[in-house]
């Protein structure tokens, strides 16, 4: 699978061997500027416009959590190695880190 970001305020999950697409993320009120796999594969990140991260589940494709903070639009998130801490850049010369603990992401 591969997940790409829009001007079109979604983000979507694509079958990488037929480039149809699987499903479509939607929740940001501007452009997703930014989406990233958990090393896992368990969680997508996604990062936008709107200056929120929205974390979602990749089997059900529910929306976990939603994190906010950033000032301006978010335009980097990666995943820890560990899968325990979310980064994010933002155009507000901010980075933030956000713990992912199964517990608190799975609850």
């Amino acid at each position: 699978m591969l997940i790409s970001g829009s001007r079109d305020k979604t983000a979507r999950l694509w079958d990488a061997n037929t480039g149809n697409p699987i499903f479509t993320f939607t929740g940001h009120t501007g452009s997703v500027e930014s989406v990233a796999f958990s090393l896992d594969g368990r969680m997508i990140a996604t990062g936008g416009q709107d200056k929120t991260v929205q974390l979602s589940d990749a089997n059900t494709r529910e929306r976990i959590r939603t994190f906010t903070g950033h000032t301006r639009e978010v335009n980097s998130i990666a995943f820890s190695p560990d899968g325990e801490t979310l980064v994010t850049g933002s155009a507000d010369g901010t980075v933030l880190l956000w713990e992912l603990t199964p517990r608190s992401v799975f609850e």
